[in-house]
C-alpha cells in the first residue's frame, strides 16, 4: 500500500480546541540578516493530529515521553461508522463490526471514520462532534485494546463535557489520537501504521506525524 498521510497541516491558522492558545508562528532568524532561516513555534501540545498521554486525564498515568515505539508502529483496525452531530459510536457499533470482520484481538488499534473532518472549518466543529460512549470505551479497555483513534477533535462526543471516553481510556493506559485525516484513503484490514509523537517530557500530548501502509 502506498504510504496515507492522516495528518492535518499545522499552521497559525489550524482550528484550536475552545479554550486552547491559537498557534503562533514567530520569525525569528533570516538568511540576509543570519545566514539561515528559523522560526519560533507556540503550540499546545493538542494541536491539530495529535496523541493524548494516559496523563492527560489520569494522575500517575504514562506521560507522552513514556509511551514505547512499539505502540506507535503496529497493525490498525479501521471502523467505517459514518455519524451525525453529537452522535455516539456504541457497544452496538463495535459488536457488529467484529461479527463481519472478527473478535477485536488484544492489543489492536481501532480507528473510527465518522466523516466528521469535512466540517473542520464549520463552527460546530468542536461542540458537535461524535465520539464514543462509555459503553464503547469501557468495551474496548476490555478488550486489551492499544490506540483508539478518530477523524474528530475529541473521542468523546461534543456535548459532553466530563470526558467520559477519555477518562476510561486513560484508566486503562490506552493512547487515544484525535483530529486524523484521510482515514477513508485506507483500503483494506488490518494495515499497518506509524503515529510519532514527539518525545516531550513530561507532556500530556503531542502533535504527531500519523501515516498508513
Amino acid at each position: 500500500m502506498k504510504p496515507i498521510d492522516l495528518t492535518l497541516t499545522v499552521s497559525d491558522a489550524t482550528p484550536m480546541f475552545p479554550g486552547s492558545p491559537k498557534n503562533r508562528f514567530i520569525p525569528w532568524s533570516t538568511l540576509k540578516n543570519d545566514g539561515y532561516n528559523l522560526e519560533l513555534l507556540l503550540l499546545s501540545s493538542h494541536t491539530g493530529t495529535h496523541m493524548d498521554a494516559p496523563f492527560h486525564f489520569v494522575d500517575g498515568g504514562a506521560k507522552i515521553h513514556e509511551i514505547s515505539v512499539e505502540r506507535l508502529v503496529s497493525s490498525g483496525m479501521l471502523v467505517m461508522l459514518k455519524k451525525d452531530r453529537n452522535e455516539s459510536i456504541t457497544k452496538k457499533d463495535l459488536e457488529s463490526f467484529e461479527s463481519t470482520n472478527g473478535q477485536i484481538p488484544k492489543g489492536a488499534s481501532i480507528f473510527f471514520h465518522t466523516g466528521w473532518q469535512k466540517f473542520l472549518k464549520e463552527d460546530n466543529y468542536f461542540t458537535e462532534n461524535p465520539g464514543l460512549s462509555e459503553s464503547a470505551a469501557t468495551y474496548l479497555v476490555s478488550r486489551g485494546i492499544n490506540m483508539v483513534g478518530i477523524d474528530s477533535p475529541s473521542i468523546d462526543a461534543g456535548a459532553d463535557k466530563k470526558f467520559p471516553a477519555h477518562n476510561i481510556l486513560a484508566e486503562g493506559n490506552i493512547l487515544i489520537v484525535e483530529n486524523l485525516a484521510n482515514l477513508e484513503e485506507i483500503s483494506k484490514n488490518p494495515f499497518q501504521f506509524a503515529i510519532l509523537p514527539l518525545k516531550l517530557r513530561d507532556a500530556t500530548g503531542s502533535p504527531v506525524r500519523a501515516v498508513a501502509f
